[in-house]
């Protein structure tokens, strides 16, 4: 299929079994690779074809989904942004920047009505309830409790992401040293 401006376009799920094809066909063994997967099918192929799955985005209650559907002998590694900032007011502004470009993104947003999540939750970088399920703020011990959230859910292991307040120019080495204290 061709969209507009001549772009080739398949779809998602297409994609990544021709990419895996290809992966197969050079030698490179499942064992090797892990996807980034979000909805059933995606969740399944990397069951059936890869080492596991890290989801981007997403809540604890997916981290549960994703465990049953790769079972428990898959790796699963979701990554999760967090604000260590106890004000609230700040804090879920630092997590809208963040927000706001990946609810602007259909796969992010067709996942996350899969949880029950509208689109009045999506308006304006997330509602209050949205930002609180996808990005843990706090002190240093509410992040860590969100952070857990996943690991009761299932998680082997979570990627962590400290968002820096926007600023993307210098990265934040002492939240990160302040939580992995936390987390240790």
């Amino acid at each position: 299929m061709v969209e507009a401006g001549g772009t080739d376009y398949r779809r998602p799920y297409s994609r990544m079994v021709d990419y895996l094809d290809g992966l197969d066909a050079a030698g490179l063994a499942p064992e090797r690779r892990i996807l980034a997967a979000l909805g059933p099918r995606m969740l399944e192929l990397s069951r059936d074809r890869s080492a596991g799955a890290h989801p981007y985005f997403t809540p604890a209650e997916h981290t549960a989904e994703a465990r049953a559907a790769i079972g428990p002998d898959r790796l699963l590694a979701p990554e999760v942004a967090v604000v260590l900032d106890a004000d609230s007011t700040t804090a879920r502004a630092t997590a809208r920047q963040y927000t706001s470009g990946y609810l602007a993104l259909p796969n992010y947003t067709n996942n996350l009505r899969r949880f029950g999540w509208t689109d009045e939750d999506f308006a304006d970088g997330g509602s209050d309830r949205l930002v609180d399920a996808l990005i843990p703020w706090g002190t240093v011990e509410k992040v860590a409790a969100g952070l857990e959230q996943h690991y009761q859910a299932g998680a082997d292991e979570v990627a962590i992401q400290v968002l820096n307040g926007g600023d993307d120019t210098t990265f934040p080495a002492d939240a990160f040293r302040t939580l992995a204290a936390a987390l240790i």
